[in-house]
Protein backbone atom coordinates (compact mmCIF):
# COMPACT_ATOMS: atom_id res chain seq x y z
CA UNK A 1 0.00 0.00 0.00
CA UNK A 2 1.55 3.34 -0.88
CA UNK A 3 2.15 5.81 1.95
CA UNK A 4 0.42 9.31 1.99
CA UNK A 5 4.01 10.37 2.01
CA UNK A 6 4.92 9.13 -1.08
CA UNK A 7 1.98 9.39 -3.10
CA UNK A 8 2.63 11.99 -6.05
CA UNK A 9 1.71 15.52 -6.26
CA UNK A 10 -0.86 14.94 -9.27
CA UNK A 11 -2.27 12.24 -7.46
CA UNK A 12 -2.98 14.58 -4.32
CA UNK A 13 -4.66 17.16 -6.69
CA UNK A 14 -6.75 13.87 -8.32
CA UNK A 15 -7.52 12.93 -5.12
CA UNK A 16 -8.89 16.26 -3.81
CA UNK A 17 -10.65 16.55 -7.87
CA UNK A 18 -12.42 13.66 -7.02
CA UNK A 19 -13.68 14.87 -3.48
CA UNK A 20 -14.70 18.07 -5.03
CA UNK A 21 -16.58 16.60 -7.57
CA UNK A 22 -18.78 14.02 -5.32
CA UNK A 23 -19.49 16.91 -2.81
CA UNK A 24 -20.48 19.32 -5.31
CA UNK A 25 -22.53 16.40 -7.30
CA UNK A 26 -23.89 15.15 -3.93
CA UNK A 27 -24.65 18.56 -2.93
CA UNK A 28 -26.94 19.49 -5.64
CA UNK A 29 -28.78 16.24 -5.42
CA UNK A 30 -29.34 17.84 -1.78
CA UNK A 31 -30.24 21.22 -2.85
CA UNK A 32 -32.46 19.76 -5.62
CA UNK A 33 -34.45 17.72 -3.13
CA UNK A 34 -34.26 19.92 -0.71
CA UNK A 35 -36.61 22.81 -2.97
CA UNK A 36 -38.68 20.13 -4.32
CA UNK A 37 -39.53 18.81 -0.74
CA UNK A 38 -38.52 14.87 -1.35
CA UNK A 39 -36.20 15.62 1.05
CA UNK A 40 -36.81 14.29 4.66
CA UNK A 41 -34.28 16.85 6.04
CA UNK A 42 -35.62 20.11 7.67
CA UNK A 43 -32.59 21.91 6.42
CA UNK A 44 -29.47 21.26 5.01
CA UNK A 45 -27.22 19.23 7.76
CA UNK A 46 -23.75 21.24 6.62
CA UNK A 47 -25.37 24.52 7.36
CA UNK A 48 -27.38 23.83 10.12
CA UNK A 49 -24.16 22.37 11.72
CA UNK A 50 -22.04 25.79 10.78
CA UNK A 51 -24.99 28.00 12.25
CA UNK A 52 -24.92 25.89 15.27
CA UNK A 53 -21.30 25.50 15.63
CA UNK A 54 -21.01 29.11 15.10
CA UNK A 55 -24.22 30.25 16.87
CA UNK A 56 -25.94 32.64 14.58
CA UNK A 57 -27.94 31.72 11.31
CA UNK A 58 -25.08 32.21 8.22
CA UNK A 59 -25.85 31.96 4.38
CA UNK A 60 -25.90 29.01 2.36
CA UNK A 61 -22.45 29.12 0.83
CA UNK A 62 -21.43 28.44 4.09
CA UNK A 63 -23.34 25.09 4.58
CA UNK A 64 -21.99 24.39 1.24
CA UNK A 65 -18.49 25.08 2.08
CA UNK A 66 -18.77 23.06 5.37
CA UNK A 67 -20.25 20.38 3.09
CA UNK A 68 -17.38 20.61 0.43
CA UNK A 69 -15.01 19.96 2.89
CA UNK A 70 -16.22 17.09 5.16
CA UNK A 71 -16.80 15.23 1.28
CA UNK A 72 -13.61 16.39 0.03
CA UNK A 73 -11.66 15.14 3.21
CA UNK A 74 -13.17 11.89 3.54
CA UNK A 75 -12.52 11.02 0.09
CA UNK A 76 -9.09 12.20 0.16
CA UNK A 77 -8.75 9.85 2.75
CA UNK A 78 -10.40 6.87 1.08
CA UNK A 79 -7.69 7.24 -1.70
CA UNK A 80 -4.92 8.16 0.38
CA UNK A 81 -5.18 5.10 2.60
CA UNK A 82 -7.09 2.53 -0.02
CA UNK A 83 -5.58 3.01 -3.26
CA UNK A 84 -4.06 1.49 -5.34
CA UNK A 85 -6.74 -1.18 -4.50
CA UNK A 86 -10.02 0.88 -4.30
CA UNK A 87 -12.43 -1.81 -3.40
CA UNK A 88 -16.01 -1.37 -3.31
CA UNK A 89 -16.44 -3.04 -0.15
CA UNK A 90 -13.89 -0.99 1.71
CA UNK A 91 -15.94 2.65 0.41
CA UNK A 92 -19.12 0.86 1.40
CA UNK A 93 -17.29 0.78 5.00
CA UNK A 94 -15.73 3.94 4.80
CA UNK A 95 -20.21 5.67 3.60
CA UNK A 96 -21.51 2.81 6.75
CA UNK A 97 -19.02 4.41 9.45
CA UNK A 98 -19.26 7.87 8.18
CA UNK A 99 -23.27 7.14 8.21
CA UNK A 100 -23.12 5.86 12.30
CA UNK A 101 -21.02 9.10 12.79
CA UNK A 102 -23.32 11.26 11.51
CA UNK A 103 -26.64 9.85 13.40
CA UNK A 104 -24.65 9.76 16.43
CA UNK A 105 -22.76 13.03 16.46
CA UNK A 106 -23.76 15.59 13.64
CA UNK A 107 -27.62 14.82 14.00
CA UNK A 108 -27.32 14.98 17.89
CA UNK A 109 -25.37 18.48 17.49
CA UNK A 110 -27.50 19.84 15.57
CA UNK A 111 -30.78 19.57 17.77
CA UNK A 112 -32.29 16.15 15.83
CA UNK A 113 -31.87 13.91 18.48
CA UNK A 114 -29.33 10.49 18.44
CA UNK A 115 -30.36 9.12 14.83
CA UNK A 116 -32.43 11.91 13.95
CA UNK A 117 -35.64 10.80 16.42
CA UNK A 118 -35.84 14.20 17.52
CA UNK A 119 -37.32 14.94 13.67
CA UNK A 120 -38.14 11.55 12.85
CA UNK A 121 -37.15 8.11 11.37
CA UNK A 122 -36.88 9.79 8.10
CA UNK A 123 -33.78 11.53 8.90
CA UNK A 124 -31.28 8.45 9.16
CA UNK A 125 -33.32 6.89 6.26
CA UNK A 126 -32.20 10.13 4.36
CA UNK A 127 -28.56 9.72 5.63
CA UNK A 128 -28.47 6.59 4.70
CA UNK A 129 -29.38 7.80 0.97
CA UNK A 130 -26.64 10.25 0.97
CA UNK A 131 -24.27 8.31 1.72
CA UNK A 132 -25.38 5.63 0.00
CA UNK A 133 -24.78 8.00 -2.96
CA UNK A 134 -21.00 8.93 -1.33
CA UNK A 135 -19.66 5.35 -1.43
CA UNK A 136 -21.55 5.13 -5.35
CA UNK A 137 -19.80 8.37 -6.87
CA UNK A 138 -16.74 8.18 -4.86
CA UNK A 139 -16.15 4.52 -5.86
CA UNK A 140 -16.59 5.61 -9.65
CA UNK A 141 -15.07 8.27 -9.85
CA UNK A 142 -11.75 7.09 -7.90
CA UNK A 143 -12.04 4.34 -10.56
CA UNK A 144 -11.92 7.45 -13.34
CA UNK A 145 -9.78 9.29 -12.30
CA UNK A 146 -7.09 6.18 -10.57
CA UNK A 147 -7.39 4.17 -13.40
CA UNK A 148 -4.38 1.16 -13.66
CA UNK A 149 -2.60 2.53 -16.61
CA UNK A 150 -0.32 -0.49 -16.74
CA UNK A 151 -0.78 -3.29 -19.00
CA UNK A 152 0.13 -6.68 -18.47
CA UNK A 153 3.42 -8.20 -20.33
CA UNK A 154 2.76 -9.91 -23.76
CA UNK A 155 3.86 -13.28 -23.06
CA UNK A 156 6.69 -13.48 -25.86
Amino acid sequence: MESPRTMASRDWGKAIAVGLINGIALAAILIATLKSGISPMPAPLGLLFADTLFGRHLPVPVGIAFHLAYVTFWSVVFIVFFRPRLAFSSVVLLAAGLWIFALLVFVPFVGWGFFGMAVGPRIAIGLLINHALFALFLWGLSKAFFRDERRPAENV
